[in-house]
């Protein structure tokens, strides 16, 4: 975690233009995050595009709502959110030979106004444990189980 971005990947049976479906499409994060962080309020478009702002109702602890604006978008290759702090929560999306995609997902933290606070949080691990669990929970959707 040295460089302020932490990852997970993982292997899914389906094409990449389903699973970038279920992530462009922001009333669909409740279904697939693993930190049980995120609640089911969201704001803003059907679908998710460069420069998007849309608005999630959250709970660590005590509920609260942040606002996040897309700064990555490559249609079925990558896509990308920052919150207030400037911090990113990407995905990337790579086809595989048998015709499946290959999703990472990153906590990335070098971005943020100050990476120092977020370093001394806790939140690079926390977020860590939360993308693996979030993974196979995004596979499940895009496989159809």
């Amino acid at each position: 975690m040295t460089d302020r971005r932490v990852s997970r990947s993982i292997e899914i049976d389906a094409p990449p233009r389903t699973v970038f479906a279920l992530l462009a499409d922001p009333r669909r994060h409740p279904d697939f995050d693993g930190s049980g962080t995120v609640e089911s309020s969201i704001s803003g478009p059907a679908r998710l595009s460069l420069g998007s702002r849309f608005g999630v109702a959250m709970r660590i602890k005590l509920p609260y709502r942040i606002s996040n604006t897309v700064v990555e978008f490559e249609e079925d290759e990558r896509i990308a959110w920052r919150h207030v702090n400037r911090h990113r929560w990407r995905y990337e999306l790579e086809p595989t030979a048998s015709g499946g995609t290959r999703v990472t997902e990153t906590f990335d933290w070098s971005t943020a106004l100050v990476p120092v606070l977020l370093d001394r949080s806790g939140f690079p691990t926390a977020n860590a444990r939360g993308i693996e669990k979030t993974l196979p929970r995004l596979k499940a959707l895009a496989e159809g189980r």
